[in-house]
Formats: structure tokens, sequence, C-alpha cells
């Protein structure tokens, strides 16, 4: 059978005119590239064609039921799911009464501990005695700022859990640090004095129960305490610039162990332990009880009349939140002296001829004369309470006092935590009190 024509680049090229071609020699010819059959035949285009169509429908078929099984796997995950939940809400409902109504006990005390607890005692999961309400806090995973604002109301019920609360802690063979690292980790704290005084009360007296000898009384363990606090504020606190060194902490403290003198060895293993590691507070707590002290409200240079030898003198003053601090310049560590602002009155002074213009007086609200509490740092660094019957400072100028007298009324207010903190260091001191 003659051939009348050739593959040419996959088409089909008569013979006659590749014959008549002028450049035929330059025409590629190549054989086809179509595989031959197992028959020996080659493939035409349109077999191939089908061939190709066969091979697009058979992945498109594929396709499909890889998509098909997909969701059918999806439609088997959400039955597992749904089968997880039934089986949870039967293992709910198999679970015991009693557990079932503690954990809904323990949701409502961490929204609002009053109810949680008036829940649980209705429910007969607990007895009405400050032992097992306590033991309830102390032992179950709570939410510690609820348990703080339980421990810290004034009722005297709940001054009793307080009592067996921190009685079921083990202060034993610990050293103050320590023991306060633990104690506040058991709760948060509450931001009210009356509430933090009951509570570092209740904590000195359990420390000293565990570590009899160690202080005199408890007052001595109250307000060290709390100069550990304050200590951990100085030297961690970025917005603090006056950090406490060693030797000023144990001379602020070395007397107040009822007129004994501390150990500087043991105030200086109390220092290293804060320094090397500040206390971590819980979540939603301020940084510290005294932080609010050193972000001033207002600062700058006033004069200040001497409180014994009556003679003026030029102190940097900064304004926080209820109190007034003053130092000799703005870069010293230590305040000179620290006027809490509870209970007083402010006012202009009278300007007999020839005296000093732009002052103002701050005196006691409540006694006419009476003493304003206040502390002074000594030259040797101690920390002293003195009584001062007023305070008569002078401005720059009419406008810096009126600034000054305006910020520094609407400060005062009634802080009881400093006043209670003076009282104690009054009866735990010999120190005489001074004018400052």
């Amino acid at each position: 059978m003659a051939v009348d024509s050739m593959q040419v680049d996959g088409k089909p090229i008569p013979l006659a005119f590749i014959g008549k071609s002028k450049n035929a020699e330059n025409v590629p010819i190549r054989e086809s590239s179509v595989e031959p059959s197992p028959l020996g035949n080659e493939l035409t285009c349109h077999e191939e064609q089908q061939a190709v169509e066969k091979l697009l429908c058979a992945r498109k078929k594929l396709e499909e039921e890889i998509e098909l099984f997909t969701s059918e796997l999806k439609e088997i995950g959400e039955t597992m799911h749904c089968s997880a939940e039934c089986i949870g809400i039967i293992q709910d409902s198999e679970e015991p009464v009693g557990t079932k109504l503690a954990r809904q006990g323990r949701k409502r005390f961490n929204n609002k501990p009053s109810e949680g607890i008036k829940f649980l005692l209705e429910k007969k999961l607990l007895n009405k005695t400050a032992e097992d309400i306590a033991l309830f806090l102390f032992s179950n995973q709570l939410d510690k700022k609820a348990i703080g604002d339980y421990l810290g109301e004034g009722y005297e019920f709940n001054i009793q859990v307080l009592h067996q609360f921190v009685g079921l802690q083990n202060f034993c063979q610990m050293d103050l640090v320590t023991a306060l690292r633990t104690f506040l980790a058991s709760f948060q704290l509450p931001g009210e004095a009356q509430k933090i005084d009951r509570m570092m009360e209740s904590f000195a007296f359990r420390y000293c129960q565990c570590n009899p000898g160690i202080f005199s009384n408890t007052d001595t363990c109250y307000i060290l305490s709390f100069a550990i606090i304050m200590l951990n504020t100085t030297l961690h606190n970025a917005n603090v610039k006056f950090k406490t060194s060693v030797e000023q902490f144990i001379s602020m403290n070395r007397d107040i162990d009822a007129g004994k003198e501390l150990p500087p060895e043991l105030l200086t293993l109390y220092y290293e332990a804060i320094k090397a590691e500040p206390f971590h507070y819980h979540q939603g707590t301020t940084d510290d009880l005294t932080e609010v002290f050193f972000n001033p409200d207002y600062k700058g240079w006033l004069t200040k009349e001497g409180g014994k030898h009556k003679s003026w003198r030029k102190r940097w003053f900064i304004l926080t939140d209820n109190c007034l601090y003053y130092f000799k310049t703005p870069d010293e560590k230590e305040p000179q002296g620290i006027i809490p602002l509870e209970n007083l009155e402010i006012r202009d002074c009278p300007t007999p001829s020839g005296s000093k213009k732009y002052c103002f007086e701050i005196m006691n609200l409540k006694v006419k004369r009476g003493t304003i509490k206040a502390c002074k740092t000594t030259g040797d660094g101690k920390l002293v309470v003195g009584n001062h019957l007023m305070y008569r400072i002078q401005a720059a100028s009419e406008k810096e006092k009126e600034e000054w007298t305006k910020r520094i009324r609407a400060s005062i207010s009634r802080n009881p935590l400093l006043e209670i903190l003076q009282k104690r260091m009054q009866r735990v001191t010999h120190d005489v009190p001074i004018n400052m």
C-alpha cells in the first residue's frame, strides 16, 4: 500500500506537497512521538484525544471521591465530638451530687466569696465553724483575690477564720522573708489599710509562735515585715530613684525590738534575700503595697521652717497620694521627713509686716494645737517618730503657693495604715518624740 503522507510535528503532510517545495530539505521531519500500541499500530490523533479525555475523566472522578471521603471524615469527627460531649454529660450525671455541689460552691465563691460560703453552708458541705471554713480556703484551688477579700472582712467571724487560716501555715525554721513569701502566696492582699493591718498582725503572731525567741514581741515582727515590703519596692520598682542601701536598712530597723538592737547580720540576711529575689505578687495585685508613695503627683522646691530652731531651710518636696516627703536635694536617696496627710488642714499664714511672703501652714484638724504624727530621718539614718504642732512652709511665688495648697488640700484624707504603723513604732521604741 502506497504511503501518501508523513507525520511532521504531529501533523500529516502530503508527500506531494513536500516534493514540490523548494525548501523541502529544510523541513524538520520526525517520527510520531506516540508509543506504538501493543498491536504494533500507532495511535491516531483521534485516539490520542480520546485517551486524554479518559484520563481527565478519571482524574475528575478521583477528585470527587477524595472530596466525598474528606466530607465523610468530617462527619465522623463531628459525630465523635458529639459522642464525647454525650459521654461527658453521662459522666456528669453519674458524678456524686456532693461533688457537683462542691464544684458549684467553689465557682460561686470565686465570683462572690460570701455567696459561695453561704451556698456551701446551705448544702451542708461546710460546717459553720472558723476551722472548717479556713481549711476550705487553705486546701482548695480558689481565686486568690476572693480569698483575700473574704479574710479581710471586719466581721468577727471572718476575723476568726483569718486567724485559723494563718494558723494552718507552718513558718517553723523559716527566716522572715521566706515566711512572708509563703504567706503572700496564699492569697491576694486587699487594698484597704484596716484589712492589711489585721492580716499582717495575724501573720506576725503566727510567725513568732512558730519561731519563739527571734523577736521580743509581735509588734517588732509586724514593723519589720512592713519594712521588708517597702524595701522590696525601693530595690525593684523602676519608678523609685531612692535605692536603700544595706547600711540604711540596718540603721532604720536596728532598735525596733523593744529598744534592743536587732543583730545586723540578721537584717543583712533579710536585705540580701530581697535584693536577690523580689516578692512575686498575684496577677492583678499592685506591684507593691507602697508603690503609690513613689509616683509623685507634684514636686518642687519649698522653704520649710524648722521645728526646734525655727530656722528656714530650702527643701525638695514630693507630694504623692496622701503623703508629703521632703529631701535636701532631688537626688537624695532617703527623705529627711515624711508627713502623712491625714486629718489635717491647710491655710494661708497671716502675713505681718516684715515676715516672709507666700507662706501656708499645715496643722491638726481635730485637736486645737494638736500634734501632727510624722516621721523624720536623723543624721545617722534612723527613722524616728516626731510630734510637730505645725508645719510652716514658704513657696517662691503666689502662684506656686496656690498650686501647692490646692494639691495638698486635695490629697488630705484619712489613711489609717500609716497611723497604725506609727502607733506600733511608738510602742516598741524608746525614742523620745522630737520636733522636725
